[in-house]
């Protein structure tokens, strides 16, 4: 029995379009030359990275960026974090804190200890609200002059929580503080131009949007100083070293050039709807989001079912269990973060669709899940309690804030 793929946040199919592109240039009448030689080879190379690089900034809708390419946007991450505070730290001054929320992506998060480490930055988590959002009133009670940057996911890779770059954005700018945006989830996939124009650095990754996977893009403003986390060559104006992968960048140039339009959006926003109307049928059902968050996202959680057995039951399904790059075991940080208890978090599926998602995918998944968890609630003491009316959520979770139950 072949199953659908409903992964698409851990990482999506290669666009056939895409892969034609890519195919084109391989081979000895191809282009694969470096893209740093002078010779005419080189300059052939050279006219197809630019060209791609045309096509992000498209996409961002702003072309005072640079257009750093690198291994994916867990490198993008880590260059525009510990490069900017490696920089700050050679240069001195007050700037001395970094703000992150506490359901950034691992990567994120990650290269955030790293400047703690490394260069002597102070990192603090902020929390969210029990949506996943980050309230503004949060932000500017975090804010001072001594904040040097400010790191945000536009979309979050669980829960398609999508952030209110707009209304946040000023208030790190009227502190002088750098904005960098994790739009690994949200370029190519939810509406653009986005919020983009307010950032000053924008990481981006192309095995998110139906490209390849190894080539990614921190975009950066002229006038941020990083320092290299890679040394070499001294391409890319020394911030990245390496030969660039003038297919890879082809592939990325042309996976935004086909991304999701309105339509498909709007296409995939049905599709999470039905899906949404199909897991009512298992009842007590919690969302773990919005419902205005990212269309391609569906994160839940089902009270009365053990998370491992939930895993197994669903084994053959492609679908997420948190996030595809924590490699861990535990309760997703994400979850917790906004307030769901550690049963809860286990016990939670994250369903994400894309352009080649069908609505029979959805119809098939949906049936799967709702048998699945029936199946376990069955056999669980704790659900029957809740059924029988002698517990509710709140009581048998330790629940403390409102639950959306679908």
């Amino acid at each position: 029995m072949t199953h659908a793929y409903l992964d698409y946040a851990a990482t999506t199919p290669l666009d056939p379009r895409v892969a034609a592109g890519m195919a084109a240039l391989e081979g000895p009448d191809g282009i694969f030359a470096n893209p740093a030689s002078l010779h005419p080879h080189g300059r052939r190379a050279a006219a197809v990275v630019e060209s791609a690089q045309e096509k992000v900034l498209e996409t961002l809708g702003d072309r005072d960026f640079q257009v750093i390419w690198t291994s994916g946007a867990t490198e993008a991450d880590n260059l525009a974090i510990l490069g900017l505070a490696r920089a700050v730290a050679q240069r001195g001054g007050g700037r001395r804190r970094i703000l992150v929320t506490a359901t950034e992506h691992s990567a994120v998060l990650a290269a955030a200890d790293a400047a703690a480490r490394e260069a002597g930055m102070q990192v603090e988590r902020l929390p969210v609200a029990a949506d996943g959002q980050l309230t503004p009133a949060t932000l500017e009670a975090a804010l001072a002059p001594d904040v040097a940057l400010v790191s945000l996911a536009p979309v979050n890779n669980e829960t398609g929580v999508i952030q209110p770059i707009e209304r946040l954005a000023p208030l790190v700018s009227a502190v002088g503080a750098r904005l960098h945006l994790d739009a690994a989830q949200a370029v190519g996939r939810v509406p653009e131009p986005g919020p983009y124009r307010h950032a000053d650095l924008v990481s981006l990754s192309a095995h998110k949007c139906c490209g390849p996977k190894g080539i990614g893009a921190l975009c950066v403003r002229p006038d941020v100083r990083l320092a290299p986390l890679m040394h070499g060559g001294g391409q890319q104006s020394g911030r990245r070293s390496g030969t660039l992968p003038v297919g890879l960048i082809a592939g990325m140039g042309d996976a935004l050039g086909y991304r999701d339009d309105a339509a498909e959006q709007a296409r995939q926003r049905a599709l999470r709807g039905r899906l949404v109307d199909a897991l009512q049928a298992a009842g007590g059902v919690v969302i773990n989001g919005r419902g205005d968050g990212a269309p391609a996202i569906l994160n839940v959680s089902f009270p009365g079912v053990h998370g491992g057995a939930l895993r197994d039951a669903l084994g053959d399904l492609a679908v997420g269990f948190g996030s595809a790059c924590s490699g861990r075991d535990g309760p997703s940080h994400v979850l917790r973060a906004m307030g769901r208890p550690d049963a809860l978090a286990h016990a939670s599926v994250r369903i994400s669709i894309g352009r080649f998602t069908e609505m029979a995918d959805i119809d098939a998944a949906g049936a799967q899940v709702v048998a699945a968890v029936a199946a376990l609630r069955g056999i669980s003491p704790l659900w029957r309690e809740i059924e029988e009316g002698r517990r509710t959520v709140d009581s048998a979770y330790g629940v403390t804030t409102a639950l959306e139950m679908a």
